[in-house]
């Protein structure tokens, strides 16, 4: 009887922890902070939440597959720099953002190829894509930031729809629509197989690497997603946008249920997992503690999320 309940207590935990804990930060920091629980400071968190959440979604369709990818801050960082060079060129804005998702969607071809048929490690395959894109963005730009962007653009970060802020709007819409992509189709099934055996799921006659490829594909298709949502905020494309982006996005998903062993994640729970850290930061703010603080929280609770994905599997021998 108490083994029972101790196990439906651990489902119970895993299926809704990540919640349990945003709830337990939203009380807290209301208590200590009178300006936490407001209108414009919840606003705020949403905002600045949602162009991790965005690229956090397609870290977690790679992480199901198995796989890692550490250059989504960098491919968006250069994507964004492309859209703001054809802008700032004489092309229209409408034109200008296609061909920077078309050129983001390139660059997470580039990452699935060489995981598949040059078979290298995705970690070390995408470490490298990340050094080249953040080389190149330095490159073309000459380190400076490229800016007398258009003003329709600021309205992809600043804008509002019926009194909503575009961009939680455009991390919901993605969050949705790929929720639905790996609970109803085809593709999302065959994402979580490729994660939980990927020799099996090859034998069974499934051409995993054509949905690998598709996987890195919409990572970097959503990198230049949430660049065009950064420049829109900051009305300039800045080379060293989106440095540490990898660890917050790999954290996102981690926190938020996604196991790095593959085969196990939601877009749901990645999500609140990005919320956690906005939230995160944003007590830490109000609260007067140093970035530098944040970033050792960030990284303690990286760590214990994954600890806690190895006591879920049961790798941890007691």
């Amino acid at each position: 009887m108490k083994n029972g309940v101790k196990d439906e207590l651990r489902v119970l935990l895993s299926k809704y922890g990540p919640f349990f804990i945003l709830l337990a930060m939203l009380i807290i920091l209301s208590i200590i902070s009178p300006y936490f629980f407001t209108v414009l400071n919840l606003t705020t968190i949403l905002i600045q939440t949602a162009v991790v959440a965005i690229i956090a979604i397609g870290q977690t369709l790679v992480i199901i597959t198995g796989g890692i990818d550490l250059s989504v801050g960098s491919y968006l960082c250069l994507s964004a720099i492309i859209a703001g060079l054809m802008m700032t060129s004489g092309l229209p804005l409408a034109l200008s953002l296609i061909l920077a998702l078309v050129f983001g969607s390139f660059l997470g071809f580039i990452n699935g190829f060489i995981v598949t048929k040059m078979k290298v490690p995705p970690f070390i395959a995408t470490l490298g894509t990340m050094g080249m894109a953040r080389g190149t963005a330095l490159v073309i730009t000459g380190g400076l930031p490229v800016s007398r962007l258009p003003e329709a653009l600021a309205w992809f970060g600043r804008g509002t729809i019926l009194g909503m802020p575009v961009p939680p709007i455009i991390f919901v819409v993605t969050a949705l629509f790929f929720s639905w992509v790996l609970i109803s189709t085809r593709l999302g099934r065959y994402i979580y197989a490729i994660g939980s055996n990927r020799e099996a799921t090859k034998l069974s006659g499934i051409n995993t690497d054509k949905y690998l490829l598709i996987v890195y594909v919409i990572a970097g298709f959503l990198s230049a997603v949430a660049g065009i949502v950064l420049i829109g905020r900051l009305g300039s494309a800045h080379p060293t946008a989106g440095i540490g982006y990898e660890l917050n996005t790999i954290a996102a998903a981690v926190i938020g249920g996604t196991s790095l062993s593959g085969g196990i994640g939601k877009i749901s729970g990645t999500i609140i997992g990005a919320l956690i850290m906005g939230v995160l930061n944003n007590g830490f703010t109000l609260l007067g503690v140093s970035s530098f603080y944040q970033q050792i929280a960030i990284g303690a609770v990286v760590v214990l999320a994954v600890f806690a994905d190895v006591l879920q599997q049961g790798k941890v021998k007691q």
